[in-house]
């Protein structure tokens, strides 16, 4: 066994004495592709969702210098056809680019270097099983070695897009690198006679070249279309299901943090690292601030295109905004529109994205406390600055009773440039309502339409653990009263939904009048 060439089942096998969630059902998809024109499949998702344990699963599944058997006997993959056929049959290349970019930095090396470096080391250990092999190119040895053993090659390349992301600035590392998987997935006479399957993960998709793919026969499976590799995706519903059982968690609890990326005609699907450090502490919690993810969130919310950070407000107040994805280059410098860079925010995870209508949005309560930390953080806009101040300033009011305060500053929230001034329904006074308490967030649960007693209340703000705050339930009325509104609540009961609270409620009445263009408020404390 070596380090790149053909480098065994142990890192599989230390997955499996943790906690192992099987997915091996994935390598029935990649047997699928062996031999075939659609041989070479390309994996993105965003950081912690699993792709370097697949990659080290499919290293311990097709390594012809170990026997894997008792490691996928009892697993999924042993069901299908197949199985036994590709079991422990080829020679394995594996290679994480992350950590030749480390040694090149050690080295103090340019990042120019890093395809030679990976070939030298791939070159080296080949001519050690066969010396022969010496003297002749990378190509011919490549070639060689297939002839000699009878074994063709699958190639597992993790973090295959790391270079693009280090080199963002750079062009020319980039096309280096591009033309060197070129050379290796796009040889009509290499290619055919070495590869017998391919399988790369990255976070981004493959950097276009124009408006294609600059490696065209590599068949991508992104976050934003996911194919028939979605339920390995991440953890699935089920898959939670039996592990809150297990660990004996609230299963309701850890839906609302790690769920949210929602794929049609699938369902959910969770970030499996989050959830499993949940498990294992007994907590749940926001795992992702602690990747180096979250550091980079706030440089692309102050790229503020197009009015970038307005469709921020409106993220963190809840709402789905359209996202135009077809434009973006799948790299982190090419930015031309706040498309590109929601799409991004797409393929990182912040966002999940819904196909049918175009639209993303915060998918749970572990990202949304990350875009959270923007409110507290420095180095926003003076203009966001100011509509958060506004915003803390409206729910002390609101807490406090002051009613005509409350009903001034949402005039005021609706004559910027982050809601809407138009007003035709008490949808759109609900939407003004969500980016005046924008600034709740950070204490509170927000749910919309929320049924409780006889009815369903339009806004409850329900206040996180350890927070002395009341709850808040807000009524919406549009050319009636704000009295009414009030009146609605009690007489539907909407506090029904809160009688195992205990806490204090604070019962809102908001009402919009066209006519006179005036909101009124009323505010009970119960």
């Amino acid at each position: 066994m070596g380090t790149y060439l053909n480098p065994g089942n142990k890192g599989f096998q230390e997955i499996l004495q943790s906690e192992y969630v099987d997915k091996t059902g994935l390598i029935a998809l990649v047997n699928k592709t062996v031999g075939t024109i659609g041989k070479l499949t390309c994996i993105s998702r965003p950081r912690r969702f699993g792709k370097s344990y697949a990659a080290k699963m499919l290293c311990a599944y097709y390594d012809c210098s170990c026997d894997s058997h008792a490691l996928f006997d009892d697993k999924e993959i042993a069901q299908t056809e197949g199985y036994l056929a590709h079991l422990n049959q080829y020679h394995v290349i594996n290679l994480d680019i992350t950590g030749f970019i480390s040694d090149a930095t050690r080295l103090d090396m340019p990042l120019s270097n890093v395809p030679n470096m990976i070939v030298d080391a791939v070159y080296g250990e080949l001519t050690e099983v066969y010396p022969e092999l010496g003297g002749k190119s990378f190509t011919d040895a490549m070639i060689g070695y297939v002839e000699k053993s009878g074994k063709e090659f699958v190639f597992i390349i993790d973090e295959w897009d790391a270079l693009i992301r280090e080199a963002k600035s750079d062009t020319i590392v980039q096309k280096k690198y591009l033309n060197f998987l070129r050379g290796w997935f796009k040889n009509s006479s290499f290619t055919p006679r070495v590869v017998a399957a391919a399988y790369m993960t990255g976070i981004l998709p493959i950097k276009k070249d124009g408006s294609q793919s600059a490696i065209s026969d590599f068949k991508e499976y992104t976050i934003l279309n996911p194919g028939r590799f979605v339920e390995f995706t991440g953890f699935t519903e089920r898959n939670v299901r039996l592990l809150c059982e297990k660990y004996e968690m609230d299963f309701e609890v850890v839906k609302r943090w790690y769920d949210g990326y929602d794929f049609p005609g699938y369902g959910a699907i969770y970030n499996p690292y989050s959830v499993m450090c949940a498990m294992q502490d007994q907590k749940c919690c926001s795992y992702w601030q602690k990747t180096s993810a979250a550091e980079s969130l706030m440089t692309y919310i102050n790229m503020d295109f197009e009015g970038l950070q307005e469709i921020i407000a409106r993220l963190i107040a809840g709402e789905e905004v359209e996202v135009r994805t077809n434009r973006f280059e799948n790299d982190f410098e090419t930015f031309k529109s706040r498309d590109d860079v929601l799409t991004l925010l797409i393929h990182l995870g912040y966002l999940t994205w819904h196909e049918e209508d175009g639209t993303a949005h915060i998918p749970n309560e572990e990202v949304r406390t990350v875009f959270e930390k923007i409110l507290e953080g420095t180095g926003v806009s003076t203009k966001w600055v100011e509509l958060i101040e506004r915003s803390r300033k409206l729910l002390e009011d609101t807490i406090a009773g002051n009613s005509e305060a409350v009903a001034k500053a949402i005039e005021e929230i609706r004559d910027t440039q982050y809601a809407p001034t138009f007003y035709n329904d008490e949808q759109a006074l609900r939407y003004v309502i969500k980016f005046a308490y924008i600034a709740a967030v950070d204490q509170y649960y927000k749910i919309e339409e929320l049924p409780s007693g006889k009815g369903i209340a339009d806004v409850v703000y329900l206040p996180k653990r350890k927070s002395m705050l009341p709850a808040l339930i807000i009524e919406l009325k549009w050319n009636k009263s704000s009295e009414g509104a009030i009146a609605q609540i009690k007489a539907k009961n909407y506090l029904a939904v809160l009688e195992d609270y205990g806490g204090e409620i604070v019962t809102v009445g908001i009402n919009y009048d066209a006519k006179t263009k005036e909101h009124s408020c009323v505010i009970e404390r119960v």
